[in-house]
């Protein structure tokens, strides 16, 4: 499916409904948490190595010279080095967060028709499709920049259609990039106060983990994701072809 037809689908569907929605990815969490926590700890392991990068010049000024650390401020040097580091640090976050995040919307869909498969958390890691997801990083980087510049309140807004782009990867993978972002905001703006509402309450949602002596938090944080397949599956429709290729 073109982006042409894929943007008239999403006009031709409904409006999104809260309560099915939000209902049903209660029920579906309940089938996937096992997933979930998986997904959030590969997330972890793999953008921690950026993290590490990101302070290997602190590291190596303290091996080298000790008492350089010992004042409030940087020395100049780690400083302009952190600084050039932080830019491929979050690019590197973000590309690997968001190509976890689109596989497990996958496994959301594999386990909500009950489909037989193994459960591929590095679907977007093979076959040239991390490139894919790294320039479509970068377009959330520059969306999420334009809506700060615009006093904050771009932000606000913007949060609703770069919080569909992980299920446009997972799905609607035959699009480009760009493709992808445009058919959110159309989504998006459709649908806009819902969308916002559900990631609002499932945001809330799965921060109830922290009441279990805040270990919980990891078993409950992916249900803030579970919505996003759901938006999806009534919003836009899959694509049979575009899901098995």
């Amino acid at each position: 499916m073109n982006l042409e037809k894929k943007i008239t689908e999403i006009k031709s569907r409904p409006n999104l409904e809260f309560g099915s929605i939000f209902n049903r990815s209660i029920e579906l969490f309940k089938k996937i948490w096992v997933q979930g926590f998986i997904a959030l700890l590969l997330t972890f392991l793999t953008i921690l190595p950026f993290y590490i990068i990101l302070y290997i010049p602190m590291i190596a000024t303290g091996i080298t010279d000790p008492y350089a650390l010992e004042h409030d401020e940087l020395p100049p040097m780690v400083a302009v080095a952190m600084g050039i580091l932080s830019p491929i640090v979050i690019i590197g976050v973000s590309t690997f967060s968001l190509a976890i995040n689109a596989a497990f919307l996958r496994i959301c869909r594999q386990k909500d028709e009950e489909e037989d498969g193994i459960d591929d958390y590095f679907y977007f890691f093979r076959e040239g499709r991390i490139g894919k997801v790294f320039i479509l990083a970068l377009y959330i980087m520059g969306v999420a920049l334009l809506g700060m510049l615009a006093c904050g309140v771009g932000l606000f807004y913007v949060i609703v259609p770069l919080s569909l782009l992980p299920a446009f990867l997972a799905f609607s993978n035959e699009l480009s990039a760009f493709g992808m972002v445009k058919a959110s905001f159309i989504l998006g703006n459709k649908n806009w106060l819902i969308i916002f509402l559900l990631v609002l309450v499932a945001g809330i949602v799965a921060e109830l983990g922290l009441l279990l002596c805040c270990v919980g938090i990891f078993f409950t944080a992916m249900f803030s994701k579970v919505p996003t397949y759901f938006m999806y599956k009534d919003g836009v429709g899959f694509e049979e072809d575009a899901y098995l290729n």
